[in-house]
């Protein structure tokens, strides 16, 4: 069976996904075990790590703050490596236009609606998160293909080949 296979091809097509912050944080910064496992996919090619401008800009302002904020400067050194791989490895896409009601799903936190808009908007399969607010709109989220985990729910689906895990209990 060659490479040019419809189940080849199928198997090293990355799937999109969208980070919030503090996973990126979790794996470019801090450099956690499961932020880790999620920037082995994204090297790999099985992730398609994807960004709005909102989210790009959110992420970057993070970045900047490892540089002025004291709780932070530990991680100064990292700030530079953080934000090669960022633009190496995120895929700018537009943001989405308003979403007709039935699509728009609230986040209680006015920060964060960009990802879960954009994350209905594509249907994308993946918005890993440990953001409560976020967390909250997981089962809504279903409903339009998309999957709100933590890093380790993300983990835990790899591990068991499950398209859709069921979302996070909320702490």
């Amino acid at each position: 069976m060659s490479a040019a296979t419809p189940e080849a091809a199928e198997a090293t097509e990355a799937v999109d996904v969208i980070l919030d912050t503090n996973v990126v944080l979790d794996w470019l910064v801090f450099r956690h075990a499961s932020g880790l496992a999620i920037g082995e996919a994204i090297e790999a090619g099985r992730l398609r790590w994807i960004v709005s401008p909102a989210m790009q800009e959110e992420l970057t302002d993070v970045l900047d703050r490892l540089l002025h904020l004291p709780t932070l400067m530990r991680w100064a050194e990292r700030h530079a490596p953080a934000s090669v791989e960022v633009a190496r490895l995120a895929q700018p896409v537009s943001a989405p236009g308003p979403l007709p009601h039935p699509q728009r799903l609230r986040c209680t936190d006015p920060d964060d609606q960009c990802f879960i808009d954009l994350a209905v908007s594509r249907r994308t399969p993946w918005l890993i998160t440990r953001d409560h607010a976020l967390r909250r709109l997981a089962r809504r989220a279903r409903a339009f293909d998309v999957a709100v985990v933590t890093p380790e729910g993300w983990a835990a689906a790899q591990a068991c080949r499950a398209p859709l895990p069921h979302p996070d209990p909320l702490p």
